[in-house]
């Protein structure tokens, strides 16, 4: 080989270097079949609209998103994710939309020496002792939605409420947050099958009770299911929810949630102008009305493209330390981690409403302002 020759290759594979090296593979593991399909789907558009807008870039840095659907089974999950960091070799890992699916893939992607980002599932353990420095949440703790409805019903005066939720992590988290603000007496909790679609065992049950209100947590299909068969039982108590009833489940429950409220750290009509540009820009693209969950994806690559530019890449420990120190205008207004890499932030109270053709949430109070998790203390970093 002629030396002309050992230059030009060398120089070849040095370009090949830096070109690899300017572009950022982001694993993105998400609930996208089954009846709570619609919840990934909307975090999936949500971040992906970011993108768009953003010219395909993150930091700086042409991005490769591989999306992957984890079926909501642990087991499945857990082969994903160890694919895209294994075989991908993806730079960062954004999931996950359940609870279980976190708690089985958080091992394998932080044992891999990648940064876990969840637009969503935000495990109580995870929280707390469990927490790590290279797992953050952009959305909020799984209990703090929840937290606004114990309140609420506090507020109310109620004194005696039920609640029901699915038998796994985050439906215990929900419970844990009603409790936690509710001053009355909890007379029954109901857990279900994760992905139940007939409640008609639980009404009677609730019926029987006569309780002051009712508290539920059903995400996706199941929540659609609920506040249907509720409205045909004419059970006629208050209904207070989180992630029940929102965007991702108005279009199937239409005049049967009208007016029905829920707890959330987003909504349409926040005022302020990332916020108007985003649910203009969502329903533009994508022909409906944006939810929660695509607010959490749009925020989430906001994030991470603030992170990114701060770190130069997506080294752990680098990418770590700016999302920590990230304090960037988004959906919901300011933004920033609290000691645990969960957010501090607003939550509101809201409630379902027709707008033209549209079913959506509107803001009705603020609940709870620059609001910390319960678990933040036991957080050691």
């Amino acid at each position: 080989m002629t030396a002309m020759k050992s230059l030009a290759l060398a120089a070849g594979l040095c370009a090949a270097t830096a070109a690899q090296a300017e572009t950022l593979d982001i694993g993105m593991l998400l609930t996208l079949s089954g009846p709570p399909a619609a919840l990934g789907q909307h975090i999936r558009n949500g971040f992906e609209l970011a993108l768009a807008e953003k010219g395909g870039k993150l930091g700086g840095f042409d991005v490769n998103l591989i999306v992957v659907d984890d079926e909501l089974k642990p087991d499945v999950a857990v082969g994903k994710a160890k694919a895209l960091v294994e075989r991908d070799g993806a730079d960062i890992v954004v999931g996950t939309v359940f609870s279980n699916v976190m708690m089985a893939v958080f091992k394998p992607v932080i044992e891999a020496g990648v940064v876990l980002v969840s637009p969503n599932a935000g495990p109580a353990p995870l929280a707390g002792k469990g927490c790590h420095p290279h797992y953050f949440n952009t959305a909020w703790q799984n209990d703090s939605n929840h937290e606004v409805l114990g309140q609420h019903a506090t507020n109310q005066g109620y004194k005696r409420i039920i609640l029901i939720a699915p038998n796994y992590q985050a439906g215990k988290d929900a419970m844990a947050g009603v409790k936690r603000y509710f001053n009355g007496e909890v007379v029954d909790e109901i857990f279900t099958q994760l992905g139940q679609l007939d409640f008609s065992a639980e009404l009677a049950r609730i019926a029987a009770a006569k309780p002051d209100a009712v508290y539920a947590f059903m995400p996706g299909g199941m929540g659609v299911n609920l506040v249907r068969q509720y409205d045909q039982a004419g059970v006629g108590l208050p209904f207070l929810s989180a992630f029940t009833v929102d965007e991702t489940t108005l279009p199937a429950t239409k005049d049967a949630a009208l007016g029905l409220y829920g707890g959330t750290q987003w909504t349409r009509d926040l005022d302020n102008p990332i916020n108007a540009a985003f649910v203009k820009g969502y329903e533009a693209a994508y022909g409906a009305a944006p939810s929660l969950y695509a607010s959490q994806g749009y925020d989430t690559a906001l994030i991470l493209d603030a992170a990114l530019t701060a770190a130069g890449g997506a080294e752990a420990d680098a990418l770590s330390a700016a999302l920590k120190a990230v304090a960037i205008p988004t959906t919901r207004g300011d933004f920033r981690f609290g000691a645990n890499n969960f957010p501090v932030q607003d939550y509101y109270l809201a409630q379902a409403v027709k707008e033209g053709d549209a079913y959506v949430m509107r803001k009705v109070a603020t609940i709870f302002e620059d609001h910390a998790d319960a678990y933040a203390a036991a957080c050691k970093m």
